[in-house]
């Protein structure tokens, strides 16, 4: 019987005359160890800042001055947190307004936001590309190169030192990120969804607010997310707006914790690891739909 001797190198033919895949190759494993190594001391590098703080925040004052510093044999306790939520501690209250300001913000810049991203990206509006850049083009400067006219206008208006006031301006600040993110995943809900909606005899707006809206929720989430972390992490319009210890917000003060003759660096420590707690919990509760609005626009239809 005669033997049909395939040459070398071509793949195997299965049924149907369907090529079969050859083997794959085994990877070499010298990439991904460097790689992962890099990694590890990319984490190291960047985590160390925060452990340290971290180990502040739950020693006692005199560990805190120790020389050598003690990394692992000292005694942790949580008397600095204790002191964040006191009474009389000079950052309580700040962490209270920075929790009204980045959420009313927030709400404001959502709210206001989701609808007119809607607008832009279903109606053909006038000269809409030159209105999206104008949009747009109010987050290109930094805020320190604004905030002088900001605090000559309100000035004028009475609003230095007062709430109301911070909100208006991380509301303005967090509003073109909101319609320009939101309206590149509106784009992503095909237009017919609405247009069978309104055939079945509902109006423009409940077939946004029916159909659109819940496939929303994701991208909601994602820009409500970075918009929170903008006002609570802001510190310039703080600074310059808010004089007042009564209304300033936890980074001013935190910020003027630093200072003077004698710095509680344990104070410091604790009051900079509880700043960042909120804002993590949040993200960690909406991951969910934080990860699928970050990728809702990765694929085009």
């Amino acid at each position: 019987m005669a033997t049909h001797i395939q040459p070398e190198g071509l793949a195997d033919k299965g049924i149907a005359g369907e090529t079969v895949a050859p083997p794959p190759r085994k990877e070499r494993k010298l990439g991904s160890g460097i790689e992962i190594v890099l990694l590890a001391i990319f984490m190291v590098v960047m985590l160390f800042p925060v452990v340290w703080m971290l180990e502040t925040a739950l020693k006692d004052t005199r560990d805190i001055y120790a020389v050598p510093a003690k990394v692992i044999s000292f005694t942790p306790t949580l008397d600095h947190f204790k002191n964040v939520f006191s009474s009389d501690s000079p950052v309580f209250q700040g962490f209270i307004n920075s929790v009204i300001v980045a959420g009313f913000s927030t709400l404001i810049a959502t709210v206001l936001g989701v609808p007119a991203a809607w607008a832009y990206s279903r109606f053909a509006l006038k000269a809409k590309k030159d209105q999206l850049f104008f949009i747009l083009s109010t987050r290109f400067m930094p805020p320190v190169v604004v905030v002088i006219p900001v605090f000559l206008m309100f000035r004028d208006l009475n609003l230095l030192d007062t709430l109301p006031g911070l909100i208006l301006v991380y509301s303005a600040f967090n509003l073109p990120f909101t319609i320009w993110m939101m309206k590149g995943f509106i784009d992503e809900v095909p237009a017919e969804y609405e247009e069978a909606a309104m055939l079945d005899g509902f109006s423009r707006f409940e077939a946004f607010w029916r159909v659109t809206m819940p496939l929303l929720i994701p991208g909601i989430a994602a820009t409500a997310v970075f918009a929170l972390i903008f006002s609570w992490n802001e510190f310039v319009f703080s600074i310059f707006l808010i004089t007042d210890p009564d209304t300033r917000t936890a980074p001013s003060a935190i910020a003027g914790l630093i200072g003077g003759t004698t710095i509680d660096w344990g104070l410091v420590a604790a009051s900079a690891m509880t700043f960042a707690v909120p804002v993590l919990v949040f993200a960690f509760l909406v991951r969910k739909h934080l990860v699928a609005g970050v990728t809702l626009g990765a694929v085009r239809r």
